[in-house]
């Protein structure tokens, strides 16, 4: 056998092995670490994925949480973790852009490598059931009103809630209130107890609190399919939509190959009909970001987001 042919054979085997690696991910159980705790939204998508990562590899994920500082002490810490594609890190937007502008988190927005965003929660303005604002036109003409009256509860300073009532006031040429809690179930707590006029919350909480609450817009290109009598902000006026997005990281020195594979498997799980349907079901929006567009749709959220820091105040000097 001449050098040519042997070349020729060994090469063949690499791409071999290497399409068989591909197939076999993966071979034992992967970690999940959420960086928040128990009971969220993060938590919620997880478990969802659950059964469906299961069914389509025969291997379990190990649903872990690694709370604190909003989900930096997990991200500071992620490109320390074995990069072999068993271990996975729920990532947020817009966290990973806002906490590193604010303040020192120990790591950097460009250090987190997603590779694939799978869902979000869209904005939305809700009330209670009672409450006499009826439309998002009955609500701007109470705040051009009286400013700074109407107030909305949500879930955390400098929070996808926070920056939606600020953009949303800029638009609409209002002042309102934002009062931050620490997290959704807090935010919802004091929109039931009549606390606050509104809040600032997800479609998520509209699907949780049912009939106990209205929505008055929502942050999206259509109308979210679960809640077809909530009108877009869009098709009243206002250009604006977004939320919490949610995706898939691994250690930024994980091979390419290994990359590859772990979005491919939460793009297999995305869509899945059954899976898309219990996330919809929730209130959850699809998204469909694999990892060759992850840099571009970073490069547009950090550009929108640190435009949006500076309005804020929020970068630090």
């Amino acid at each position: 056998m001449n050098r040519s042919t042997k070349l020729f054979f060994a090469a063949a085997a690499a791409v071999a092995l290497a399409g068989q690696a591909a197939a076999a991910y993966p071979e034992k159980t992967v970690n999940y670490i959420i960086a928040f705790g128990p009971g969220g939204e993060s938590d919620v998508s997880a478990r969802l994925q659950e059964p469906f990562f299961r069914k389509l590899t025969n291997q379990t994920v190990a649903i872990q949480y690694k709370a604190g500082a909003g989900g930096a002490a997990t991200w500071s810490q992620l490109n320390g973790m074995p990069a072999d594609g068993y271990t996975i890190v729920g990532t947020n937007l817009p966290h990973l852009i806002l906490q590193p502008l604010e303040k020192d988190v120990g790591y950097k927005t460009d250090d987190i490598d997603t590779v694939y965003w799978f869902h979000y929660t869209p904005d939305a303005i809700i009330v209670p059931v009672a409450s006499p604002l009826k439309t998002l036109k009955d609500l701007v003409e109470a705040a051009k009103k009286s400013p700074g009256t109407i107030t909305f509860s949500g879930s955390g300073t400098n929070s996808a809630n926070h920056l939606a009532q600020r953009r949303f006031d800029k638009m609409a040429g209002i002042k309102t209130t934002y009062v931050p809690f620490k997290g959704t179930g807090a935010s919802n707590t004091a929109l039931l107890g009549s606390q606050v006029t509104g809040s600032w919350g997800y479609t998520t909480v509209r699907m949780m609190l049912g009939e106990q609450v209205r929505c008055l817009a929502v942050a999206m290109e259509s109308r979210h399919p679960k809640i077809p009598d909530c009108p877009t902000f869009k098709e009243l006026g206002y250009d604006l939509v977004g939320g919490a997005y949610r995706g898939i990281a691994v250690p930024k020195s994980t091979p390419r190959q290994i990359k590859q594979q772990v979005s491919d498997l939460i793009g297999k799980i995305n869509k899945t009909p059954e899976f898309v349907a219990k996330m919809e079901a929730a209130g959850f929006a699809m998204l469909d970001i694999d990892l060759a567009r992850t840099a571009e749709f970073m490069a547009r959220k950090k550009s929108e987001y640190e435009a949006l820091a500076k309005e804020m105040g929020i970068v630090r000097k």
